[in-house]
Order: structure tokens, then C-alpha cells, then sequence
């Protein structure tokens, strides 16, 4: 067995102690400056063409003057978090499939709406392109829980909003997944759990 398919195992054994089914959780690799996918678009793009049947998504911030090089490459962009990148991404790509990224840990350094905001954006976001649910990250100096069960509240409060299905609740990575797991996630984006540290 490959030290891939070793570290990928343990977190689906580690997944499954958190109670969850891995039936209900997609597991995204995550990496930087590695040759299997990348969250900065530059080094991204010459990799969708070298292995165009992997479902790719992008998960670093997306810049408005990069949208006309992502449109339509990417599975899932999953950190819009703005109605104005929608209206760009519409504009080029009407099926873009998308999540709205949402700062639900209230950190300054990071992307995404405020959560107070969230319900409003997710509605506009729907009317122009295929939102299929949210993205959020837990905070850096605290228990994540929390902030991932009030992401959780919120992405059923965006379906109550709006009437639409968001299936996709992405939350949890290397540090973190387990935590998200037990708030309700249905995708973790793993990086350094599945490609740099040594099987737990």
C-alpha cells in the first residue's frame, strides 16, 4: 500500500471514530506546490490540462482578475464570497458550480462574508449561478466546534431562505476534521494529514 493510500485510511478510520458514515463526507486533497492540485490558480491551471480526468475544485481565494482563467475549469469553486465575483463568474460561466465561503470564525486575516450577511449573499449568489452550499474555516486559537455547528445553522438557514438544496457543507482540515465531522461536515479539504505527516 502507498504511503498515500496508508495516511488516506487512517483518516477514514478516524472519520469513522468521530460516529459519521464515510458514505455522507467527499474527502478533497489539498495541496501547495505539489504536482496533485493546488489552491492558487497560477499553478493550478497547466495542472487541470496535465490530468484532465481528476475533478478538480478550488479552494484559495479567487481574485476578480483571475475569473476569466477559472470559469467553467474547476468542479466546484469554493470560496466566492462576494455577489460581485458571482456576477463575473456568471457573465463567462452561467453553471459554475460554487460555495460561498464564509468567515464563521470572525477572523480579520481571513476571506469570506460575515455570517450575519450570509443568508442575503447566498440568496443573490443562487439567482445567478449553481450554489451548492457553504465553505467556512474554524478559527486558529480556539475550539472549532462551535464555529463549524454555527456554519452548519447557517447553511440550513440559506436553504430556508432561499428554497434551494445545498447539499455541500465543506469545513474541517488537516487540524481540524474531526471536529468538523461532528458538527455536520460533508466535505474536509486534507492536506498535510494526507501528504506530509506520518500515519497516526
Amino acid at each position: 500500500m502507498s504511503r498515500f493510500a496508508e495516511r488516506l485510511e487512517a483518516v477514514r478510520d478516524r472519520v469513522r471514530a468521530t460516529g459519521r458514515d464515510l458514505e455522507e463526507i467527499t474527502i478533497v486533497a489539498v495541496t501547495k506546490g505539489r504536482p496533485l492540485g493546488e489552491n492558487r490558480v497560477q499553478e493550478a491551471l497547466p495542472k487541470l490540462d496535465a490530468l484532465p480526468e481528476a475533478e478538480w475544485h478550488l479552494v484559495g481565494h479567487l481574485q476578480s482578475n483571475k475569473v476569466r482563467q477559472v470559469a467553467g475549469r474547476f468542479r466546484l469553486i469554493q470560496s466566492l464570497d462576494s455577489v460581485r465575483l458571482a456576477e463575473l463568474l456568471a457573465e463567462r460561466e452561467g453553471g459554475q458550480r460554487v460555495l460561498l465561503e464564509v468567515n464563521v470564525s470572525r477572523e480579520p486575516a481571513k476571506k469570506g462574508v460575515v455570517p450575519e450577511d450570509a443568508v442575503a449573499v447566498a440568496r443573490q449568489i443562487g439567482d445567478l449561478l449553481p450554489l451548492e452550499g457553504l465553505m467556512g474555516l474554524g478559527p486558529q486559537s480556539a475550539d472549532p466546534e462551535p464555529a463549524f455547528r454555527e456554519l452548519a445553522e447557517l447553511r440550513q438557514r440559506c436553504q430556508d431562505a432561499s428554497g434551494r438544496a445545498l447539499p455541500i457543507l465543506s469545513m474541517g482540515m488537516s487540524g481540524d476534521f474531526e471536529a468538523a465531522c461532528r458538527a455536520g461536515s460533508t466535505m474536509l479539504r486534507l492536506g498535510r494529514v494526507l501528504f506530509e505527516n506520518p500515519v497516526p
